[in-house]
């Protein structure tokens, strides 16, 4: 099982270029596999449906979302299709296999005050508030993902032209423009507080601990909470957030899908038309204007 799994995730890696993220989450649950089957006392060639459906029907009553089912079952399928093609199986246990359908929840975005409020929430005066406001800024700008962000290099970055070439899933590369803010900003971070953490070692990323090194998303998360605090918003604020109301607040004010799509580099457009599902600050206003019980 061991063996089969490293090789499963190193194919996943060189062949679709799946993120680290992806690799750990497909480890982490093809690991939980393996120990469903130990207790099973089951085989890879020899795992019938049936099994399959008490694995599932496990997962649920430990009270796993469907969400999280899917995924399990996703990685597990994976696996069976991986070793199907390799020859090392001839049939595959999971190919009639239902799996739950995954409930497709709206985003939660901020408004844009209380975003403008969560960019301008960093004291500067301190002494990494200036790379803290520079990371919120772009975040905002630019909609990438945490971990786009905190793998960005110096190189990936081009303020004259105001724009800077994200690493998205599956390594696709793509342009995103950058506003005048964010680019003050960033620029008053290369100036000042990022020559002085690069010292004594630079690690060529463009956001950088006390040490040089490469910021970590966990540190990202913890900048964005703090933020949010000192902003005095009572929601539950992520990285992901600012990505939602990037988007969001494209769409509201006038934006193309298609460029929207381009810019969060969405592979289908149906992931990015759930922010046309969310109501707009006009149709708020509307609904309160004319609505008897509003």
């Amino acid at each position: 099982m061991t063996a089969a799994v490293v090789e499963y995730l190193g194919a996943l890696q060189t062949e679709q270029g799946a993120s680290r993220n992806t690799l750990a989450a497909y480890r982490h649950d093809l690991t939980d596999f393996a120990e469903f089957l130990r207790r099973q006392r089951r085989a890879l060639p020899y795992l019938a449906p049936d099994d399959l459906v008490v694995y599932l029907e496990g997962l649920r009553k430990r009270g796993l979302r469907p969400s999280s089912v899917a995924r399990r079952m996703s990685a597990v399928r994976g696996l069976y299709r991986h070793l199907l093609r390799e020859g090392a199986l001839d049939r595959d246990p999971t190919e009639h296999v239902e799996v739950p359908r995954r409930g497709r929840s709206l985003p939660r975005t901020l408004s844009r005050d209380a975003a403008t409020a969560l960019v301008e929430a960093p004291d500067t005066t301190e002494p990494h508030g200036v790379r803290d406001r520079a990371i919120l800024e772009l975040l905002y700008a630019t909609g990438m993902r945490a971990s786009e962000c905190v793998d960005l290099r110096l190189e990936d970055l081009n303020l004259q032209a105001g724009y800077v070439i994200c690493t998205g899933k599956g390594r696709k590369q793509r342009l995103v423009p950058v506003g005048a803010e964010a680019a003050a900003w960033v620029t008053r971070y290369l100036k000042g507080a990022r020559p002085r953490d690069t010292r004594g070692r630079d690690s060529g990323r463009l956001f950088v601990n006390p040490r040089g090194g490469r910021l970590s998303r966990q540190s990202l998360w913890i900048l964005v909470r703090r933020a949010a605090a000192r902003a005095g918003l009572r929601v539950r604020v992520s990285p992901h957030v600012l990505r939602h109301s990037f988007a969001s607040h494209l769409l509201e004010g006038g934006a193309d899908l298609r460029s929207v799509q381009a810019m969060l580099g969405h592979a289908d457009i149906a992931t990015t038309q759930v922010y046309t599902h969310l109501p707009t600050a006009a149709l708020k206003r509307m609904y309160r204007q004319f609505h008897p019980r509003a």
